[in-house]
């Protein structure tokens, strides 16, 4: 091996032992199952978590990556709301005896973790809106890797010109939300996305919290998976790293496949060092 082979081995051997400061977002009240189970996947893949809150900003802190995690709905005033796809068509993507069954089977515990997870109460949180948006301008301007999770996701595609079906409760006739923390939806990872190659796969079963959904694409912005009545269930940059899921990976913690995108969130992290020794955890 060469001297200059070495020295570059040197460098990527520091560079894959840094943990990346990531940045989680969530409201003031009631996100702390949200923050502790995203928290988690961050440690698991290799980063350092930082959790940013409306009360909490830390615009001092600089960070090598953003998670805008779920959460309340975002104001409509933020965008325009148009009608969703048709009822018939979710309904009967909605109609497997299986996942009824599943279900009906766990209403009982879900509802209870339903009542758990939910840190909104229905209320908007403009002051939280205020702030992501500009994390998310910000991580964009400094080329840093964004995953959005169901909200963070819709709210992505809002800042970059996109707009949102405002709620899908009259199209789910089928109680999803009484079975929403399983996995039990199928969806189509995109042939050629960035989502399928960090997947290693075509399809995946996800779970569901979401009443909105992306509707029109935000600029530079493509699908990266569907369910099968067509809702959006991801979407993605077409150049930097920018994703955002309807799902939650995160209450997925026994999934190792859902683990791999924060690993792959985590090695983006890693390959923008240059402020590596301004990180802190605040």
């Amino acid at each position: 091996m060469t001297g200059s082979d070495r020295e570059a081995a040197r460098e990527e051997a520091g560079t894959a032992g840094r943990r990346p400061l990531v940045a989680i977002t969530g409201p003031d009240r009631g996100g702390w199952p949200a923050w502790f189970f995203t928290a988690l996947a961050v440690r698991r893949a290799g980063g350092r978590p930082l959790r940013i809150r409306p009360s909490r900003p830390r615009y001092h802190c600089a960070f090598d990556a953003l998670i805008v995690g779920g959460g309340a709905d975002i104001d409509p005033a933020l965008y325009d709301a148009p009608e969703g796809p048709s009822a018939r068509d979710i309904q009967s993507a909605e109609r497997r005896w299986t996942q009824r069954l599943i279900g009906y089977a766990f209403y009982p515990m879900l509802w209870l973790l339903r009542r758990l997870f939910q840190s909104h109460g229905g209320t908007l949180d403009t002051e939280r809106d205020r702030l992501e948006k500009a994390l998310i301008n910000r991580a964009l301007d400094e080329h840093l890797p964004v995953l959005g999770i169901c909200r963070g996701m819709q709210l992505i595609n809002v800042v970059l010109g996109g707009t949102l079906n405002r709620s899908l409760d009259a199209f789910y006739v089928e109680t999803p939300k009484t079975r929403s923390l399983l996995p039990v939806k199928r969806i189509s990872l995109e042939s050629g996305s960035r989502l399928e190659r960090v997947f290693g796969r075509g399809e995946l079963w996800v779970n569901a919290l979401h009443d909105q959904s992306v509707k029109d694409l935000g600029r530079r912005i493509r699908i990266a998976a569907c369910e099968p009545a067509g809702v959006i269930q991801a979407i993605e940059a077409t150049g930097e790293w920018c994703i955002g899921v309807q799902w939650h990976p995160e209450y997925l913690p026994q999934k190792k496949v859902q683990q791999r995108l924060f690993r792959d969130l985590v090695a983006a992290a890693r390959q923008a060092p240059e402020h590596a020794d301004q990180r802190t955890a605040g």
